[in-house]
């Protein structure tokens, strides 16, 4: 099949299906024509690094998952491995977030948002800042 109906079949952009032929995730095969040629085998993987990258992997992390999912030898333990890693950095970023908000929310009812140049917002961000 072409591009137009892998990227359907997938739910993938054309562009994103080139780049992941680009960086060796994928390989379809090439037509007499030099088009490139997708068999279901190659629709299955790109729905794999979609979902996969929906749940936050990253490009490398997929690799590692396309490898690990082609050895049919493996452990499940070295899959469990990489979804723990990313379940725990998932978990530092929420931290970070919540952080992040709580900051934000105070400077919000800092500021009374009158129309009085003085404002704890500003002042706030430009502690520490060099003149």
């Amino acid at each position: 099949m072409n591009i137009g109906d892998a990227s359907d079949q997938s739910g993938l952009p054309s562009k994103t299906i080139r780049y992941y032929e680009d960086i060796g995730l994928i390989r379809p095969d090439r037509a007499t024509n030099g088009y490139r040629d997708y068999a279901a085998a190659d629709v299955h993987k790109l729905r794999f690094l979609h979902r996969a990258r929906g749940l936050g992997f990253s490009v490398e992390e997929c690799r590692q998952l396309l490898a690990l999912y082609d050895d049919k030898s493996r452990a499940s333990g070295d899959v469990r491995e990489l979804t723990v890693a990313k379940l725990a950095e998932i978990d530092r970023k929420i931290r970070e977030l919540t952080q992040l908000r709580q900051t934000l929310e105070h400077l919000v009812h800092s500021c009374h948002g009158t129309e009085r140049p003085d404002c704890p917002i500003l002042e706030e961000l430009s502690d520490g800042a060099a003149p």
